[in-house]
């Protein structure tokens, strides 16, 4: 085997490459930016105060099943919450767009890189000498993004309500609600598309709605729904990108409202 062969067989040392270009720079980005929304939303969630605002109700506690506030469904903390452990409307339905998130096609490849070098990036050498895919425990728990899916997409509907809230405004003095719309309603809002648009392309629900079918022309329904969902997977990762950004800043807007810190100003 000549020596040119046996440099290209030979298994690259961790981060050895022949790109020349800077290929480290989109791992890093990705690596602060899920590191800050992590270290944020995980504070936001056990804060467990001042994720309500008037109509307004932050989507990390979205829907509030139990919690001290006018929105909660059932009442306040149930009395079975063992006292030793910490306590936050958010723990009862944080998991389910969390693990939507986590087991989400695009985000698998991006941390996959971005935290556990996997690779750090095509062509770049990596920190392990063999390749267990996602066939083994615990990565074989990935294929369950499918079944998140249909959760996620009961979500959007939660979420829609809460808009819905935030345009009726309570009179202070009478008590009275009326029809209206403050900043608050417009970033609940966009909140809704943000994630709407990065929910119903998911590759999981292009597969449901149209994926498996052979003919096309069989079920031209189906194909339109096919078509959308295709049409919003094309920019998966562009609308993944804005709605975790926004959905922490929704919360961080709402926070801030009701610590008084930001004032909301009515626009109607």
């Amino acid at each position: 085997m000549s020596s040119s062969a046996e440099a290209v067989v030979k298994k690259r040392a961790f981060g050895q490459t022949m790109r020349r270009d800077a290929w480290w720079k989109v791992p890093v980005a990705v690596f602060c930016g899920l590191s800050a929304f992590i270290i944020y939303s995980t504070w936001a969630a056990f804060q467990g105060a001042h994720y309500t605002y008037g109509p307004y109700l932050s989507p990390f506690y979205s829907p509030e099943l139990f919690g001290d506030s006018p929105h909660a469904w059932f009442g306040p903390k149930p009395g079975i919450w063992p006292g030793w452990l910490p306590w936050s409307p958010s723990f009862l339905i944080l998991w389910a767009p969390a693990g939507f998130r986590l087991t989400c096609y695009y985000y698998r490849g991006a941390y996959y890189k971005a935290f556990w070098a996997d690779p750090p990036s095509c062509a770049v050498g990596e920190p392990r000498k063999f390749y267990r895919g996602e066939n083994s425990f615990p990565l074989i728990m990935q294929n369950v993004h499918r079944y998140f899916m249909y959760i996620a997409v009961l979500f959007i509907v939660f979420l829609s309500i809460d808009v819905w809230h935030a345009l009726w405004f309570e009179d202070p003095d009478t008590g009275v609600k009326s029809f209206g719309i403050g900043v608050g309603t417009l970033v609940l809002t966009l909140n809704v598309v943000l994630l709407g648009g990065y929910t119903f392309g998911c590759h999981s629900l292009r597969h449901v709605v149209g994926g498996f079918l052979d003919q096309f022309s069989r079920s031209p329904s189906r194909f339109k729904v096919y078509s959308c969902v295709s049409c919003l997977n094309k920019r998966h990762m562009l609308w993944a990108w804005m709605s975790l950004f926004w959905v922490g800043f929704t919360d961080l807007y709402v926070r801030l409202c009701a610590m008084e810190v930001w004032t909301d100003f009515r626009i109607l």
